[in-house]
């Protein structure tokens, strides 16, 4: 598989290159590289500190993407990506934090991807875009591309946007698998319920209308068709989201609705129902502060599909989603969140948040197990560079599980990138 992603990698290079010579095509070439670290220390039996190479993980990352206009309202667009850790593993790291699934021994050829190539059409007011590609959580929210990592996750999907209805987009999307948080290699959709998650080796067709005709206010609703979950079973997924902002609301209201369901075919499984809701103000103009609460039943009897991410298994389309909560949150959990974020100006942006998940029989982390996150995260942009360091620090009740050592209560994490975009 990955000689093959490579082998296409090269021949969209040498494709592109013949066209622009034999057609006179311009292609458009921009990217971005990337150097990623994360450290982690929890408080289980002899575990080493933070900054312990054992403990820590590190990518060193460049993307390379090329557009170009075919002409006649046709458009291509292409992805090359290298993973690799430039030699951190000799002295200062023991894994990689974003992997083409080669593994620090990785070959060169295995540490390439193509993350994107695809074909776009316009006619009139609708634009068709077949083949790999990102997916925005904005009108996919179950089926979209991460940002967290060192690079995002893709689709293998077709794709169709539609503008003909004043104020009012529509997407349709068949989506067949994608390349998950593992570059090198595409595979089928993930679906998480309980504690597990599963393979989907069916298909997902989503259905998304956003409209803005109300001043201030967009309107977001999606339904997802996704077959053959934990091998047959059929699932259905409902999705709204409301937000009211503008300039005309008082010291820079913003307000937010979300909720909807997640159903199956199998008498195994019980609904999912989610709601949310968030109020953000700016009583300074530099100064951001607000409350989130986001509600996710379970099953004490049942399974239940968990509100997560299709693409990857890992994130939310929560509103109390933060660094790494996403397994308290998606399931039978009641989370308040209050967040401030302050911008210095040329001195960046300081984040302070914290949620806490009340935990029923059915969470991720473990039956009634409750949970807490506090994350300080900064943020500014230097020299061109997109800069991101981050603490986050988290407890659970005993006999939950963190995804870190068995027995761990607490769990702290630094994280520190750079991104310099061209």
């Amino acid at each position: 598989m990955k000689k093959t992603l490579v082998s296409l990698a090269a021949a969209s290079l040498i494709v592109t290159s013949a066209m622009a010579a034999d057609k006179g095509i311009d292609i458009v070439t921009t990217g971005q590289a990337v150097v990623y670290y994360e450290t982690a220390s929890n408080d289980s039996t002899g575990d080493a500190d933070l900054f312990d190479k054992t403990n820590s993980s590190a990518n060193v990352a460049v993307q390379l993407n090329l557009a170009a206009d075919l002409k006649n309202n046709f458009t291509f667009g292409s992805q090359l990506s290298y993973l690799g850790t430039a030699g951190l593993e000799k002295n200062v790291v023991d894994a990689e934090k974003q992997s083409t699934g080669g593994g620090l021994t990785a070959g060169t050829t295995d540490e390439l991807a193509m993350t994107q190539i695809f074909v776009a059409k316009k006619v009139a007011n609708t634009t068709v875009k077949l083949g790999r590609q990102e997916l925005p959580k904005s009108l996919s929210p179950f089926a979209f591309s991460e940002g967290w990592n060192v690079l995002k996750n893709t689709f293998d999907a077709i794709l169709a946007v539609n503008t003909d209805i004043p104020d009012t987009t529509l997407v349709g999307a068949y989506v067949s698998g994608g390349t998950g948080m593992s570059l090198g290699t595409t595979g089928n959709l993930t679906a998480a319920y309980d504690a597990t998650s599963t393979t989907v080796n069916g298909t997902a067709y989503m259905l998304t209308v956003q409209n803005k005709s109300i001043p201030m206010t967009t309107i977001t609703a999606s339904y997802y068709d996704v077959a053959q979950v934990a091998g047959s079973i059929g699932a259905t997924a409902l999705w709204g989201d409301v937000k009211v902002a503008g300039k005309d609301l008082p010291m820079g209201l913003k307000l937010g609705l979300q909720g909807g369901k997640i159903s199956t075919d199998n008498s195994g499984f019980d609904d999912t129902m989610a709601i949310g809701a968030k109020v953000f103000l700016s009583p300074i103009n530099a100064l951001t502060v607000g409350l989130a609460y986001t509600s996710v039943d379970g099953s004490d009897s049942k399974s239940n599909v968990a509100v997560k991410n299709f693409g990857t298994g890992i994130k939310t389309p929560l509103y109390t989603q933060m660094v790494y909560n996403q397994n308290a949150i998606a399931l039978d959990a009641n989370t308040f969140m209050v967040k401030a974020a302050y911008n210095t100006g040329d001195y960046g942006t300081i984040i302070a948040q914290y949620a806490g998940t009340a935990a029923g029989k059915s969470n991720i982390m473990g039956s009634e197990k409750d949970y807490n996150e506090f994350d300080v995260i900064y943020k500014v942009k230097a020299g061109g560079v997109q800069y991101f360091a981050g603490y986050i620090n988290r407890t659970i009740d005993a006999g939950g599980s963190m995804n870190a050592a068995a027995g761990a209560e607490k769990d702290d994490r630094i994280r520190i990138w750079g991104r310099y975009n061209f």
